[in-house]
């Protein structure tokens, strides 16, 4: 889990590939779920947190150019 500062050290480039991952990871979270394979619901929560902390920070860093 990454904080709102060290997300803000990054490009926005890195931040994006970060979104992209976590909304990758959250999919497979989803199956898992749906299967009953997800050892540990908690993690989804987190997963979904870290994704909204990346995109609060891309939209802080879009509308500051």
């Amino acid at each position: 889990m990454a904080t709102a500062k060290e997300l803000n050290d990054l490009s926005l480039d890195d931040l994006k590939r970060r979104a992209e991952e976590l909304k990758a990871t959250l999919f497979q979270d989803q199956l898992k779920l749906r299967t009953g394979a997800l050892d540990n619901p908690a993690e989804r929560t987190t997963h979904k947190r870290d994704l909204a902390r990346v995109l609060t920070v891309i939209t802080q860093k879009q509308k500051k150019k």
